[in-house]
């Protein structure tokens, strides 16, 4: 196993993240022991605007593996998973939950308290298959919670109609009804359309964000991205708007007095697909060579608007787009989003993570890499690896790729000068 490396951080209110992380598992540990009702579910939907608006916790399985990943605890939920029988080629954020789920969830050595059991399973509410399958061993983990089995259909951004909004919106009304059934809570319409209100600000303060990587010199980078963290638990909430209003300030405020993220910004570096969550410090790797990676693919999944007006409409096209825009994207989508980042972001060179965990979003990368060098004359360098499980990556096979792409962006350069 490679050795874990942190990310060094540069922005204040990133160092700061690590409370906001510390405090919603503990209010999830809390809010079990307090009777209120635990919900587990898929992130990226409107269920969790529904849930915030109905004073219920909810909890996202799939963001504890990147928690499992930071803290070291991968290798031990793999082995339980592997020895279950589950083939090391699939998803690692799907071997490593469920390597979890049945192990000593609490026990010793578990970090932030662990994940409290959950009262209700929503299962599935969108996403790509490994995060369904991920629904179904909590079913079967813990029989007695309450199961609210919905159906999101699968459709190309660009293809979606009125018909699937509609649809969505019958089953978010369902799911309001199951809620009420099981927890005894009503939704207040009027609440709703505050966390609704709330969500639309994050996802506005988040654009604003992206917004100043574009500056020469960056004022940060990849390195910080741990701050999505907010965009996936705390959607809907106070304490999301007024992190990102601290990091906003921050990094409007580096921008305009042209603090970088290193003293001698030489080569802007795209990421594409899902960072190493045992390993974040990859991406200050490029920094000896005077690299920075100033952009990513999954900064796009969080630059949704939505509409307080029209508050199941809205959390209908979150659940329709979030997804898609990250894992269940048409090639052409993907190559148009990646182009679109480098343009914007004025883009050196891109680094394109082909990664065994999840084949959809890294499906297309030889067609992006063609439509980079082709269309806009950047290179890009595909580099094997694996978000979560370290034995699918070799440190000095990256060292030694990573240093010739840099050495010869550096030489590209210099000849365009």
């Amino acid at each position: 196993m490679e050795e874990t490396h942190k990310a060094n951080k540069r922005l204040k209110t990133s160092k700061e993240l690590n409370e906001v992380v510390i405090n919603y598992y503990i209010e999830c540990v809390e809010a079990k022991a307090k009777g209120k009702p635990v919900g587990w579910m898929p992130p990226m939907n409107g269920a969790i605007e529904i849930f915030y608006a109905m004073d219920l916790q909810p909890v996202f399985p799939e963001n504890w593996s990147p928690v499992c990943a930071a803290f070291g605890l991968t290798p031990k939920n793999f082995e339980i998973s592997e020895n279950m029988g589950f083939s090391r080629d699939l998803c690692g954020y799907f071997r490593n939950f469920v390597g979890y789920i049945n192990s000593p969830m609490n026990g010793e050595g578990i970090p932030l308290g662990g994940l409290p059991e959950p009262d209700i399973i929503i299962s599935p509410f969108g996403g790509c298959i490994p995060s369904l399958k991920i629904s179904h061993n909590i079913e079967r983990r813990f029989p007695k919670a309450r199961v609210f089995s919905a159906d999101i259909p699968m459709v190309p951004v660009e293809e979606i109609k009125d018909h699937h909004v509609d649809y969505i919106v019958k089953e978010l009304h369902n799911l309001i009804g199951f809620l009420t059934e099981v927890t005894g809570r009503k939704l207040d319409y009027d609440r709703l359309k505050e966390v609704v209100a709330m969500s639309d600000r994050a996802c506005e303060l988040w654009d604003e964000i992206m917004t100043y990587r574009k500056y020469i010199p960056t004022p940060f980078s990849a390195a910080e991205i741990g701050i999505m963290f907010v965009m996936v638990t705390r959607q809907g909430t106070q304490i999301a708007v007024d992190f990102l209003t601290k990091v906003r300030d921050e990094v409007k405020e580096r921008a305009e007095n042209g603090i970088g993220v290193i003293e001698d910004e030489k080569l802007r570096l795209f990421w594409d697909n899902i960072p190493f969550w045992y390993n974040m410090g990859l991406f200050n790797y490029f920094e000896k060579m005077g690299g920075v990676i100033v952009a990513e693919t999954y900064s796009a999944a969080w630059s949704l608007r939505l509409d307080k007006d029209h508050p199941f409409e809205t959390l209908a096209l979150k659940s329709l787009k979030s997804y898609p825009l990250v894992s269940c994207v048409s090639i052409e989508k993907r190559k148009e989003m990646v182009m679109k980042a480098c343009e914007n972001y004025s883009i050196d060179g891109a680094i394109l993570h082909r990664n065994k965990s999840c084949p959809p979003i890294t499906l297309g990368q030889m067609d992006i890499q063609r439509a980079l060098n082709d269309k806009l004359g950047i290179p890009s360098l595909i580099i094997d690896g694996d978000h979560m499980d370290s034995r699918n990556f070799s440190m000095a096979q990256f060292e030694t790729r990573a240093d010739a792409f840099m050495e010869m962006l550096l030489e590209k350069k210099q000849r365009n000068k």
